[in-house]
């Protein structure tokens, strides 16, 4: 045999079409997964699963724990748990539904539905979900008590002193202002959605392209051309049809009538008005994009992720992990007081059951 001195390159392997759109196994599995639950039970209720109706219900309920869910993330990657969040929610929902019933308008001398009455509401629970999250974190963080401990105590504490501020009552919540981060009753309509629909279509578009475009500048492959176009057709091809289903359910007429008498006018014959995005589902996006940018472009993201990885090696480099942690628990705490606000908006009352099991379902 005779050398010839040149060397053989071995054919690059072929990719796969999803390895080409680098797309996520285990996320692609759970869609996979979540599309054939969701093709069963349309069978199963004759198309009732799917109908603009029951999505938008299932939205709208899924917005607290949504919501929570987002902060939990941050615990769980800091090695932490947190088994108060639905007592939590109950707690600030308490305090909140007391002071904008009871409370406020005896101090204040205002009426019940005062505009300013709800600020001061809103804020307060969000100060005392904040302070509940921050105590936690500093039994956690300075105390070195073990977060399945501190939080399985405050899963009793913070019910039953909730249990204690409303005397065991249940408060009804009539104020329109306070129902609009509910559901049904804060809705933006079909146009407006539509609008924020395509809006939020180009801002991904947008996105993928920076992104595209940030990798290229720094000599990562990126993906072929045909594969990005692919990723951004099926993220704006979701976001459209998220927000063109809720745009087809239809506000009774019932209702509509009782709008238009509100505002002294009669109701043309034939009028229609769809739903369309809910302003809770616009704060839950809302939440959960700035989540994501917390962890991925600031710098307190990655003091997380840091503290998760290898917590002795953080606080050897300067992290105070201590501080991060109280820093953590505040965060959820906060986004309870959030959920709270959208629980009790939503049920248009708050009781003492608000938020049970919640934990479970948020972790």
């Amino acid at each position: 045999m005779t050398d010839t001195g040149q060397a053989t390159t071995a054919p690059a392997p072929k990719r796969g079409i999803i390895d080409t759109l680098e797309l996520d196994v285990r996320l692609l599995g759970m869609l996979v997964a979540f599309a054939a639950i969701a093709i069963v039970f349309t069978i199963w209720t004759g198309g009732t699963f799917v109908s603009p109706r029951n999505v938008f219900n299932i939205s709208v309920q899924a917005v607290p724990v949504a919501i929570m869910a987002c902060g939990m993330v941050f615990v769980i990657v800091a090695r932490q748990i947190d088994l108060s969040v639905g007592s939590m929610l109950a707690m600030c929902s308490a305090v909140m539904a007391m002071s904008q019933a009871y409370w406020l308008p005896t101090a204040l001398g205002l009426e019940y539905g005062s505009p300013l009455i709800l600020v001061i509401t809103i804020l307060l629970g969000f100060a005392v979900g904040t302070g509940m999250g921050a105590l936690t974190g500093w039994l956690v963080g300075y105390q070195r008590i073990p977060s399945f401990i501190v939080t399985l105590g405050g899963l009793f504490v913070w019910r039953n002193v909730n249990w204690y501020t409303t005397n065991g009552q249940s408060v009804s919540l009539t104020d329109p202002h306070l129902l609009m981060f509910g559901g049904t009753e804060g809705v933006l309509g079909a146009p407006v959605s539509m609008v924020l629909g395509v809006a939020a279509s180009v801002a991904a578009v947008v996105g993928l392209m920076s992104a595209r475009r940030n990798k290229q500048s720094h000599g990562f492959v990126v993906k072929p051309v045909w594969a990005e176009s692919v990723m951004m057709a099926m993220v704006v091809g979701a976001i459209m049809l998220f927000v063109t289903w809720l745009s087809r359910y239809p506000v009774p007429e019932a209702k509509l009538k009782r709008l238009f008498e509100a505002r002294g006018e009669v109701m043309p014959e034939g009028y229609t008005a769809m739903h369309g995005l809910p302003i809770s589902v616009i704060i839950l996006i809302v939440v959960a994009v700035g989540m994501t940018i917390t962890a991925r472009k600031t710098r307190l993201g990655r003091y997380i992720f840091a503290m998760g990885g290898n917590p002795d090696a953080a606080e050897l480099s300067g992290i105070n992990t201590r501080a991060l942690t109280v820093k953590i628990f505040a965060l959820m705490g906060f986004l309870c007081g959030l959920a709270a606000l959208i629980a009790q908006a939503r049920l248009q009352s708050h009781g003492n059951d608000i938020g049970m099991l919640e934990e479970l379902r948020v972790i």
